[in-house]
């Protein structure tokens, strides 16, 4: 894809964006932001006995990257286990939205991306809490 479909596709998920909304009593529901822009993410998701993402929803505030990005980071993160959303790499998520494009917003591009894991990383630790591991 050329520089330009990827600005397109960054807007149609801005101003179109897929799975904003609250998920109720989500297993990960964790905040994250970038201080230096003022971007605001919250992402959701719900976890089966397998360990797989079953739901995803993010809400947020912050500039079109940081929000596009969450939109398609729900929709590519969709019916994967925790471990595969743990090898999902930045470059990679990079790449995804076109890194010419979000070079010079790297921060907004992946925030998404770095809550959501850390918010798995929460959850797994709780589950190990409270199991007794």
């Amino acid at each position: 894809m050329d520089r330009q479909e990827y600005i397109e596709i960054l807007l149609d998920h801005y101003e179109q964006p897929r799975n904003r909304r609250v998920i109720e009593g989500a297993a990960i529901d964790y905040t994250g932001g970038n201080p230096g822009c003022g971007d605001i993410i919250h992402m959701y998701a719900t976890v089966d006995d397998n360990q797989r993402i079953t739901d995803v929803a993010f809400e947020g505030e912050g500039c079109t990257i940081s929000q596009a990005a969450a939109s398609i980071v729900t929709e590519m993160v969709q019916g994967k286990t925790l471990d595969e959303l743990e090898q999902m790499s930045y470059e990679t998520l990079v790449e995804e939205l076109g890194s010419e494009v979000v070079a010079p917003r790297i921060k907004c591009a992946v925030l998404a991306l770095g809550t959501l894991k850390a918010g798995a990383q929460h959850y797994r630790r709780g589950k190990r809490v409270a199991s007794g591991e």
